[in-house]
């Protein structure tokens, strides 16, 4: 409906001002991002909570200081922020404009993401050998629901990166790719921010304990 229409249909003028107002392309996909990364924090917020409660019923199993292995954990760390550094320069490089180079950040990038990967089911395998498993006591169910959860994501952002690689490859930096990698870059440091909480909370506290 133009001006001149709604004028002659007696609208009012703050009805027919609402059309003057401009929606940048891609703002609704930031707004549901965000939206998005606030309801994954609430999940490992849950997890969180869960684990404090929960953290402490060995039930005679193993404790922390039994199954976690403190120098592996940190290496396991260092992969996943690494992995944020490389995937800074991988935005800089977008920045730049220069296609060939976000890709091969984003490939090192996916690599320490699957070396964190690789390092987190190696755990996962040496504690259920030893029958560390999550039915075994309280504390490893809330482990493995927090950890694996969080595992599960970076799964999810491995494969979300490869993706990235194969569409900027096909159609370059074009402004739809740089949205994706924008909320990409979003939910990748998300992680890395969730896996220093579970490095502090679960790791560090629980050998404490």
């Amino acid at each position: 409906m133009t001006t001149d229409t709604a004028t002659t249909a007696g609208l009012p003028p703050r009805f027919y001002d609402l059309e003057e107002h401009d929606h940048p392309e891609g703002s609704s996909t930031m707004l549901g991002f965000w939206i998005y990364l606030m309801s994954d924090c609430l999940i490992f917020a849950i997890l969180f909570a869960c684990f404090a409660v929960l953290g402490g019923n060995y039930a005679a199993g193993p404790s922390p200081r039994d199954v976690f292995e403190l120098p592996l954990v940190a290496l396991n760390t260092a992969m996943l922020l690494f992995s944020s550094i490389t995937y800074g320069f991988s935005m800089l490089a977008m920045r730049a404009g220069r296609p060939g180079l976000t890709r091969v950040w984003l490939a090192v990038t996916a690599a320490f993401g699957l070396a964190f990967l690789t390092i987190e089911l190696h755990e996962f395998t040496h504690m259920i050998s030893i029958g560390a498993t999550p039915q075994r006591s309280a504390f490893l169910s809330a482990f493995f629901t927090l950890v694996g959860t969080h595992g599960l994501h970076v799964t999810f952002g491995v494969i979300w990166i490869v993706t990235m690689i194969v569409q900027v490859g096909r159609h370059g930096l074009i402004a739809a790719n740089q949205r994706r990698l924008m909320c990409l870059s979003l939910f990748w440091h998300f992680l890395d921010i969730i896996w220093i909480g579970v490095f502090t909370f679960v790791y560090l506290m629980g050998m404490l304990r």
